[in-house]
């Protein structure tokens, strides 16, 4: 019980925004993986993008404030890993790692 209450009166426990900020944006990370089953065409490379520096900033923010919130931390950890993998797929479906072998094919000739 003093565990519980314990967690329950923490700076970072469930009656502050420090926590209920990162379980809300986990809905993120949920519909990224999602969306790594639909086909690449329909992803917005511009959102991708976006969610990227969102992420980043925002891993900055939760390292340095007092106390860490490493929940926050690991949240968007996790989903600039998520994004990053989208905006590959979006990068590889436009045709970009392509172009890129097709101008080193056509300089060797």
């Amino acid at each position: 019980m003093a565990a519980l209450k314990a967690f329950w009166n923490n700076p970072m426990g469930p009656k502050t925004t420090h926590f209920w900020g990162p379980i809300a944006n986990w809905g993120f990370i949920i519909a990224g993986l999602a969306d790594t089953k639909k086909p690449p065409e329909l992803i917005s490379g511009n959102m991708c993008a976006a969610m990227c520096v969102y992420s980043g900033l925002f891993m900055r923010f939760a390292w340095v404030i007092r106390p860490r919130n490493y929940l926050l931390l690991a949240c968007h950890v996790s989903n600039e890993s998520v994004q990053l993998y989208q905006l590959s797929r979006w990068a590889a479906a436009q045709g970009y790692f392509q172009k890129k072998e097709a101008s080193e094919v056509a300089e060797k000739q």
